[in-house]
């Protein structure tokens, strides 16, 4: 690959709804450019991008993957952004890095809600962006239709810049509005035609449409528009491209990825309407003084580069993805993480297309590498000119919502698998890994039940550690509802010294209903029991508290009065008076037990036509309607539910609105579970314990 400069340097971001042809919107670019030899397809499982076991057996994107090409003495590293919303965290370093987006969407279902969150998050980081109607060659495939969906949904923006030419129910090539020109065939075999004489006035009208839009972008232009009712080629020109990379205007351009019909305009189009990085500048922090600094990107400023996503691999080991920021990187360049003020020696340096690695003697500001076997740097680090510190702002991943209990199939292999996990976790900052003490359960935390289910094929794929994955188990807790007097008396006598202990107890729920510790009250009075067996008392109880009389769960909001007993001046002893403490307590059946369980506090956030379901659903799961508010054009439902009820929500959730509702929720106390509810749970437990035994 040639040197670039600065300049000559275009970083895209490939993004959109799942199933709408970004693999192979990539792949046909990386064929009509030269970067490789023949067209791979996602059902092959011979697409550059997708190369993880994973991915080729689910025939979808999992991981970001970069793929740079080179067209008109330009270098540009096409992003390949996975589409399904469990893996969403992989749109975040991309997005953060890319300097204009392209969003995919079928020429046939036309904006999808992909598209839409796409959209927002260029929005969010004030990144250019550009519709590409795909999939023109399928049946049923409509232009019109798909542009309609986005004039709706965005108004004015929305600029066509290219309209398909179809002859006979066959997309065979485009009009490019700007040029006022028409092109037949694929790729780097495209030829200019005469623009179709019953396209003429479609064509005309797009072209006074993308004259309004190039004037709207510019006040000068604007003053020339109103002048002439008319712009020249040269005008519009300019002004689409700067209303483009201030996200003024939103170029829409129509292709087949599968056969490259409209491709070689959209390299074009990417080449002179999408921003270069030089001299973009990049805000930060100085680490040592919390000052803000700024790193203008062109090879003169100190070196600085971010790191946005990490591959983790047992064999290559890790490889660090980075943007170089500012500078120029060489295996020379002494590399400092500023996060966590520690040097990193640099290893190999490579430009990745897809898993293929490509050395790379040279990365110059705005370019994107891969760094080798770096020791500490994680995903979202600063790494810079040590004399010259920054940090960059952190990449802001979305939090798990959902969680599996992670068991090993084979004993003996849990280490292998923690230690996997713990990897996978550098590659993916959106898993978390939680050990529940009270369950003893480790539990693996991420987006959807496929993301968790990848996670769990990719661990064996590469770890060679198998395991199951179950839902985790509930900490219910156990109470009492009213006051009961009782007695717990050992006496056993079996030649020598015996065994003597004899107390009374008086137990109660805690007077402050939201106090769930337990309590214990010394009220003995005369000596009945004498004072240092007492602290034995208390400890008989509460080793004992930690398995209720119900269903072995522990006993929450419970006082406990000693006041009386009595002892046997030689048989007497702490473990005596501990075992009298136990028999005291599993008389704790004629106190009314209830059993609790874990309410959160749950926050969804959807559109208003989905109220109606969101609400009918959580009465469902028998949780309670705290609230509505309108947020950021959502309706904010606030609600208390069962922990119990809430284990699959996230998919359940995005199946009801199609996947434009998220949640999150948080533990907010403990509450009695309804009777019919606690029996069954009861019946389970104890059901589960005698097949462990």
């Amino acid at each position: 690959m040639k040197d670039y400069t600065t300049a000559n340097i275009r970083n895209i971001a490939v993004v959109g709804h799942g199933s709408d042809g970004k693999t192979t919107l990539v792949e046909a670019l990386l064929y009509v450019t030269g970067a490789i030899d023949r067209q791979g397809r996602v059902e092959d499982g011979t697409a550059t991008t997708d190369y993880d076991q994973e991915e080729l057996k689910r025939h979808i994107s999992i991981s970001a993957a970069v793929a740079p090409l080179e067209f008109n003495e330009t270098k540009i590293n096409l992003i390949d952004v996975p589409g399904y919303f469990d893996f969403a965290g992989e749109m975040v370093g991309p997005m953060a890095v890319a300097d204009g987006a392209l969003i995919t969407l079928s020429a046939v279902s036309g904006l999808d809600v992909g598209g839409e969150k796409a959209y927002a998050l260029c929005e969010k980081h004030s990144l250019p962006r550009m519709f590409v109607v795909n999939q023109m060659d399928r049946e049923n495939a409509n232009f019109d239709k798909a542009l309609a969906s986005l004039t709706e949904k965005y108004g004015s923006a929305i600029a066509p810049i290219e309209l398909p030419i179809v002859e006979k129910g066959q997309f065979t090539g485009v009009v490019c509005v700007l040029e006022n020109k028409a092109y037949s065939g694929e790729g780097k075999n495209r030829k200019e035609i005469p623009i179709p004489e019953s396209m003429k006035d479609a064509v005309s009208a797009a072209h006074d449409a993308l004259m309004e839009a190039a004037a709207s972008a510019d006040e000068e232009l604007m003053e020339k528009y109103f002048e002439n009712m008319e712009l020249s080629e040269e005008d519009t020109v300019a002004g689409i491209r700067k209303g483009t990379r201030l996200g003024l205007v939103v170029p829409v351009l129509c292709v087949s990825a599968l056969t490259r019909i409209g491709t070689g305009k959209l390299l074009e189009d990417i080449v002179d309407l999408m921003p270069w990085p030089l001299d973009h500048e990049k805000e930060g922090k100085n680490p040592k003084t919390g000052d803000a600094e700024t790193r203008a990107c062109n090879e003169s400023a100190p070196f600085s580069a971010q790191v946005f996503k990490t591959l983790a691999d047992p064999f290559v080991g890790k490889l660090s993805l980075v943007k170089v920021m500012s500078g120029v990187l060489t295996s020379d360049t002494a590399l400092y993480n500023a996060n966590l003020e520690k040097t990193e020696k640099a290893g190999s340096i490579y430009f990745m297309r897809g898993k293929k690695q490509l050395p790379a003697p040279k990365v110059v500001a705005g370019d994107i590498c891969a760094l080798a076997k770096l020791q500490v740097t994680s995903t979202g680090h600063t790494l810079c000119d040590q004399s010259k510190p920054i940090v960059f702002p952190a990449l802001n991943f979305p939090e798990p919502c959902i969680g599996m209990a992670v068991y090993a199939k084979k004993a003996g292999d849990e280490d292998k698998i923690f230690s996997g996990l713990n990897r996978l976790m550098e590659e993916d900052p959106t898993l978390r890994l939680v050990k529940n003490t009270e369950t003893t359960e480790t539990v693996l935390e991420g987006l959807g039940e496929m993301h968790i289910d990848v996670t769990a094929k990719k661990l064996l794929a590469k770890f060679g550690a198998d395991c199951t994955l179950q839902f985790p188990k509930i900490p219910y807790r156990e109470s009492i509802r009213k006051p009961i007097d009782v007695q717990g008396k050992h006496k056993k006598q079996s030649g020598g010294h015996g065994q003597y202990g004899d107390v009374r107890i008086k137990f109660r729920p805690n007077d402050d209903p939201t106090d769930t510790e337990f309590h214990f009250e010394d009220a003995v009075v005369g000596g009945t029991v004498p004072r240092n067996f007492i602290p034995a008392v208390e400890k008989g109880l509460r080793d004992n508290i930690q398995h209720g009389v119900l269903a072995g769960f522990p006993v929450v909001g419970l006082t406990a009065q000693l006041y009386d007993g009595s002892y046997h001046p030689v048989d007497s002893s702490e473990m005596a008076f501990k075992t009298a403490a136990r028999i005291a307590f599993k008389q704790l059946t004629g106190a009314s037990p209830v059993l609790l369980e874990p309410i959160y506090h749950v926050e969804i956030m959807v559109p208003d036509e989905y109220m109606g379901d969101i609400i009918g659903d959580m009465n469902k799961r028998r949780g309670r309607i705290m609230g509505m508010d309108q947020v950021d054009g959502l309706q904010c439902v606030t609600a208390e539910v069962p922990q119990g009820e809430m284990f699959k929500y996230a998919t359940d959730l995005r199946s009801m609105t199609q996947a434009r509702g998220s949640f999150t929720m948080r533990f907010e106390r403990y509450e009695q579970v309804p009777e019919a509810d606690a029996k069954k749970i009861i019946e389970n437990t104890k059901r589960e314990d005698e097949d462990e035994e």
